[in-house]
């Protein structure tokens, strides 16, 4: 390999300079914590003193944690129920807005808002919606004689609250749906309109395996944030009632930031991470038996 030329090295040493600051901030805000949280995983550290090493009882005692077992089914819970329910409710929701209809630009406008309001507001808008005596969901429920449950203030409830409150943002997932039913080929349904084929056939033979890919991302995304969901339980319900809301994310900043348990909490990071990377790869993996790329044989 022949020797740089001087306009070349010197092109390298403007791209490294410009480049220093973003390296630097991500060796000190990323690889740093990244690394000593590994480290600090097996040992004894609450801050105040030296960590002390104590090997793997960090990650042992956690399985004998009957909290971390608590967190792991409310996170499990609201993940099998949020993540298929987004999905559904998203690609139905940007089906409708494919639509040819007068205000369609509004209509998108509108459902893609909730998306972008900060979530402590929404998170204090719906602890009002949801509240058991005057919230607004069981006034109107009452109006047709029903008598509306608990919501976040009865452990039988807290979860499925919480899930129905998750639904309200899939318009951020719903935009990128859409995005992917442009993408799908007029072609097609010029060929199975000439076959005779109705609309709800287009939509489960076309429409539906051409945004595979879209749906793959939307659920791979919305998995990891499902194990990750945190403020909303913070703010509405603190882990509570009895419980009931304590997600895994909510317990691992308990165990670092209230009780100082700064080594058993990154044991807890790290399970996190390797459940949310098996779970991910495990999609991944069984997306050859029904995504569909175009092109593909």
């Amino acid at each position: 390999m022949g020797k740089s030329s001087p306009t070349t090295r010197r092109n390298r040493r403007l791209g490294l300079l410009f480049t220093a600051p973003w390296l630097i901030g991500f060796a000190i805000f990323t690889i740093y914590p990244f690394a000593a949280s590994i480290v600090l995983s097996f040992t004894q550290y609450s801050v105040l003193s030296p960590p002390k090493f104590i090997g793997w009882s960090n990650y042992l005692d956690l399985f004998r944690d009957p909290l971390f077992w608590t967190s792991m089914y409310n996170t499990f819970y609201f993940a099998a129920f949020s993540v298929p329910l987004g999905a559904i409710i998203g690609v139905l929701l940007a089906l409708l807005l494919n639509q040819d209809v007068k205000g369609l630009p509004v209509y998108r406008t509108v459902y893609y808002l909730p998306s972008i309001v900060p979530v402590v507001a929404s998170a204090i808008v719906w602890m009002w919606l949801l509240n058991p005596y005057y919230g607004i969901i069981n006034a109107i429920l009452e109006r047709f004689g029903i008598p509306g449950p608990g919501w976040i203030a009865d452990p039988a409830w807290s979860k499925p609250a919480l899930i129905i409150m998750s639904l309200w943002g899939v318009g951020n997932s719903t935009l990128i749906y859409l995005a992917g039913l442009q993408d799908v080929p007029v072609s097609l349904y010029e060929s199975a309109d000439l076959d005779g084929a109705q609309a709800w056939h287009k939509t489960i033979y076309i429409t539906i395996p051409m945004i595979t890919p879209t749906i793959l991302f939307n659920v791979v995304m919305g998995l990891i944030n499902a194990f990750q969901y945190f403020t909303q339980a913070y703010i509405m319900t603190n882990g509570g009632p009895a419980d009931s809301t304590l997600f895994y994310s909510l317990y691992l900043y308990n165990n670092s930031f209230r009780y100082f348990k700064m080594g058993y909490a990154s044991a807890q990071a790290w399970l996190l991470f390797i459940i949310i990377m098996f779970f991910t790869l495990l999609l991944l993996r069984s997306a050859r038996h029904w995504v569909f790329y175009a092109g593909e044989d």
